[in-house]
């Protein structure tokens, strides 16, 4: 389904509901801020969290397959899927970092903080949950390697939702010749 504008030229075809979300007519109808990270145009940031979030996914998929069958097989699988899972995710936030350093839009908007907090959380509870199972990684599951991980999945979500109002409503990370501060 295509959006169209229907109000007044002034106005995105978006909500604006800040603080959460923010709308810029400027931002939309600018031809968007390229990647501080890419090769031949192309973002490296997006590239770069597919892994770690396919990871973390798969952790908590493991622990709930510990939780139900108590085979050693899930506990093991878990502490190495977090540990590629944060391996993945430093890789990530650093190229992401250079974008927040660098592109002065990302640092005005909402959008742009609340990403940097979530994915700085997921990042630490990864490191907890995986230092947490060290040594002992079936007797550390349940409860709380098992909660952390369903923590961790639900920040994630949320990370990537305001990572996605960067790159589509904001214009960040795009082919553009866009201002790195405002349109």
């Amino acid at each position: 389904m295509e959006t169209t504008e229907t109000t007044s030229s002034a106005s995105t075809p978006f909500p604006n509901i800040p603080p959460i979300i923010e709308s810029d007519d400027r931002e939309y109808r600018d031809t968007g801020v390229p990647s501080t990270v890419a090769i031949a145009g192309h973002p490296l940031h997006p590239l770069s969290v597919i892994f770690p979030i396919a990871f973390l996914a798969a952790a908590l998929g493991s622990d709930f397959g510990y939780w139900l069958t108590r085979d050693f097989f899930w506990a093991r699988a878990s502490i190495w899927l977090i540990g590629l899972g944060l391996g993945g995710g430093l890789i990530a936030a650093a190229i992401g970092m250079s974008d927040f350093l660098r592109i002065e839009r990302v640092r005005k908007r909402n959008a742009g903080w609340v990403h940097l907090i979530l994915n700085v959380s997921i990042l630490v509870l990864t490191l907890v949950n995986f230092l947490l199972r060290i040594g002992d990684a079936d007797a550390r599951i349940l409860p709380w390697g098992l909660l952390i991980s369903l923590v961790v999945g639900t920040l994630t979500s949320a990370s990537g939702w305001f990572g996605a109002e960067l790159s589509y409503r904001h214009k960040i990370g795009v082919v553009g010749a866009g201002s790195k501060r405002y349109p």
